[in-house]
C-alpha cells in the first residue's frame, strides 16, 4: 500500500503535526509526501530528510502558496491515482483540504484516527472522546485526518527521500487568500508545547487572565491555553482555546486555573501526561482526571506559586 502525507507548512518549514501523520502513515506501507506551496524547495529537502519517507512530491506554484483548500485538493485527488491513502495533520487547515479530497474521490472520509488496527481498519474517538470506536472501511481510497496527540512524531532526520517535481493543477478560482491575522509570541505553540497554562471563567476578566496566567507560564516556559467559557468570555484570542471545539493537546504537564473540567474542554486535554488542577470548588470534575489537584482560591494560589518558582 502507497500511502500520501500531505504536509503542513509555512513555506519556510515542517509544522509537527505532519510528523505524526507520517507515523500513521508508515503503519500503512510505502510512505511519500506531498508539499505544496511557493518558494517551497527548502521545505521538501527538509522531508525527504524524515525518517521512513521513500519520495517527496514538490508542486511549486502560486495557486498553493497559502493552502487553500479549494486549490490543493485537486492536485491531491491527482496524486491519487497512484496512491491508496491520503494522510492529513487533523489541524485547522488539514481538515479544511480532506473534505475536499474525499468528496473529489467520492469516498467517505476516516476523521481523527487515534491508531491504525488494519489496513483498512482504524480507531476514532467519538462522543467528545467518552467512546473510542472501531471503524472499518471498503473504499478503493482512503482519505484520513490523523489526531496528532496519539501517534509519535516520526524523527525530522535521518530519512533519504527522494524530491520529485510533479505538475501543477494550477489555480481553480473558486477561492482567493484575503490576508492572515496571526498572532505571534515567543511562548511555545500550544499543540506542541512540552508545558500548558490554561485559564478558565473563574478569572473573572482579561487583566486578570494576563495578569495571573501568564507570569506562571512564563516561569515554566508553558504555552497559554483557555477554556472555551474564558475564549467566549473575551479573555483571549480564539487560538488560545483547548477542547473539542479547539485545540488537542497532550503536554508532559497540564495546568488547568479556574476550569471546572466540562466534557468539551476535557476531550482537548485529557491525553497529557500529568494533569494538574487548581480550583476553589472540591467538587469540580476537573479534579476526577487531574493527577494532582489544589483546592483553594486561584488569586492566591498562583501568584504564590509564580512567586516561589
Amino acid at each position: 500500500m502507497k500511502a500520501l502525507v500531505w504536509v503542513e507548512h509555512d513555506n519556510q518549514v515542517v509544522k509537527d503535526a505532519t510528523l505524526s501523520a507520517v507515523t500513521a502513515a508508515s503503519q500503512l506501507g510505502e510512505v511519500h509526501l506531498l508539499v505544496a506551496g511557493k518558494g517551497c524547495a527548502g521545505v521538501a529537502d527538509a522531508a525527504a530528510k524524515i525518517a521512513g519517507v521513500g519520495k517527496v512530491h514538490l508542486a511549486d506554484d502560486a495557486a498553493f502558496e497559502h493552502a487553500l483548500a479549494e486549490n490543493v485538493a485537486p492536485l491531491v485527488a491527482k496524486l491519487m491515482e497512484s496512491h491508496d491513502a491520503v494522510l492529513f495533520p487533523a489541524t485547522t487547515t488539514g481538515k479544511n483540504v480532506a473534505p475536499r479530497v474525499a468528496a473529489l474521490l467520492d469516498v467517505m472520509q476516516l476523521s481523527d484516527i487515534l491508531s491504525v488496527e488494519g489496513p483498512d481498519t482504524f480507531t476514532r474517538p467519538i462522543y467528545a472522546g467518552n467512546a473510542i470506536a472501531t471503524v472499518q472501511t471498503s473504499d478503493p481510497k482512503l482519505v484520513i485526518t490523523v489526531r496528532g496527540t496519539a501517534f509519535a512524531k516520526a524523527a525530522a532526520e535521518g530519512g533519504s527521500g527522494v524530491v520529485e517535481a510533479v505538475a501543477s493543477t494550477g489555480d481553480a478560482g473558486l477561492s482567493s487568500f484575503a490576508g492572515a491575522e496571526i498572532a505571534k509570541s515567543e511562548r511555545p505553540e500550544l499543540t506542541s508545547a512540552k508545558v500548558i497554562v490554561s485559564g478558565g471563567r473563574a478569572l473573572q476578566n482579561s487583566e486578570n487572565f494576563h495578569a495571573i496566567i501568564e507570569p506562571l507560564a512564563d516561569k515554566l516556559g508553558a504555552a497559554v491555553g483557555a477554556s472555551r467559557a474564558a475564549v467566549d468570555a473575551g479573555y483571549v484570542p480564539n487560538d488560545y482555546q483547548v477542547g473539542q471545539t479547539g485545540k488537542i493537546v497532550a503536554p508532559e504537564v497540564y495546568i488547568a486555573v479556574g476550569i471546572s473540567g466540562a466534557i468539551q474542554h476535557l476531550a482537548g486535554m485529557k491525553d497529557s501526561k500529568t494533569i494538574i488542577a487548581i480550583n476553589k470548588d472540591e467538587d469540580a470534575p476537573i479534579f476526577q482526571v487531574a493527577d494532582i489537584g489544589l483546592v483553594g482560591d486561584l488569586f492566591k494560589v498562583v501568584p504564590e506559586l509564580t512567586e516561589k518558582l
